[in-house]
């Protein structure tokens, strides 16, 4: 899947993993008990980024995020900096 933006600089965009819907114990979380992810995976990156590359899975600070929806997909705007691993 390729991303309809184009970051600049040290922006990385990303989409957001699906939030899990069923515990390990097979009970069903409720809408209002569900975590939001902060594992995304990286659909793009701008030509200032060094280490990480598309389709890399990411840990992000959650609040630190520019969010964008396009074609019913939502992608995340994320820099670089804001970028805590690499998974």
């Amino acid at each position: 899947m390729t991303s309809p933006i184009k970051p600049l600089a040290d922006r990385v965009v990303a989409v957001r993993e699906v939030a899990v819907t069923k515990t390990a114990s097979g009970i069903y979380l409720p809408d209002a008990a569900k975590e939001r992810p902060v594992l995304a995976n990286v659909q793009a990156i701008g030509p200032d980024v060094k280490g990480i590359k598309v389709g890399d899975k990411i840990v992000y600070k959650e609040y630190s995020t520019t969010e964008l929806k396009i074609d019913g997909t939502e992608y995340l705007i994320v820099k670089e900096e804001d970028v805590l691993a690499t998974v």
